[in-house]
């Protein structure tokens, strides 16, 4: 069944909250639309109040949590508590992410994305000003995830530009970077996941390791404990071109082969 871009008033009319009106569309879109991009069979929703996640896929068991935003997704998304995402990370329960902009007006979805769940480390996380003593809950510290900070073969869109990508095209670029889910130490998938960003900013299909290294300094800004920058990134290089993500050509110069 085609992807309709529209989202169905009707459901949310016996709601009055704004903010549960558009849970209940963006969700219920997703419910009717959306397919597994994984293994793209159908997906299941969760029950409400679902702590972990929103949709599970029965044929592969991948889980997925569903943020939505007005007009633009942005740079950044409002995700829940610090110190819980912190947690899933480090133990690997975090779901995969579906993100949704879309229009009120027109009740159009503008974007539909999916970030897997192996692009998430906590430097993408960003901790939040903790509530106001006068808040009802005074203290409590939410949390942002940075989408600039994830390489752009970590977003994965089945909309984009209110243009519905190709199935075949989704379930392939899925593929193409889950060997970075055999990489459990999250410090050491934080590296790769660098790399990949340095590479992203070169915007080259074709580059030198020469131009890697000009990101130096800014790595070691965000490594300051390695004193072997240079080193790192060579191994890093090492490895994406074992993944096969890269070619070596040669002469230390390098091709992004997916």
């Amino acid at each position: 069944m085609p992807i309709n871009l529209s989202l169905d008033n009707r459901l949310a009319k016996t709601y009055k909250s704004p903010s549960q009106k558009i849970r209940v569309l963006t969700e219920g879109w997703a419910n009717s639309n959306i397919y597994c991009p994984s293994c793209g069979s159908y997906l299941d929703r969760y029950q409400n109040n679902k702590p972990v996640a929103d949709f599970y896929c029965d044929n592969c068991r991948e889980e997925y949590e569903l943020k939505s935003k007005r007009d633009d997704i942005g740079l950044r998304i409002l995700d829940g508590a610090y110190k819980t995402m912190i947690e899933r990370l480090s133990s690997n329960r975090n779901p995969n992410f579906f993100f949704l902009s879309y229009n009120l007006n027109s009740l159009q979805v503008l974007d539909f994305l999916v970030i897997p769940k192996h692009f998430f480390v906590p430097e993408i996380i960003e901790k939040r000003k903790p509530l106001a003593k006068n808040a009802r809950r005074a203290g409590w510290i939410g949390c942002n995830i940075l989408l600039q900070e994830i390489p752009q073969t970590g977003k994965i869109f089945l909309v984009k530009d209110e243009k519905i990508e190709p199935k075949k095209k989704v379930l392939e670029n899925w593929r193409k970077t889950l060997f970075l889910r055999e990489e459990k130490e999250i410090t050491a998938k934080g590296w790769i996941l660098d790399i990949m960003s340095c590479i992203d900013t070169l915007n080259k299909k074709t580059f030198s390791l020469d131009e890697v290294y000009a990101f130096e300094k800014s790595l070691q800004l965000k490594h300051p404990d390695n004193r072997h920058i240079k080193d790192k990134i060579r191994q890093q290089l090492q490895f994406l071109r074992d993944k096969g993500y890269l070619e070596f050509l040669g002469k230390g110069r390098y091709e992004v082969a997916l």
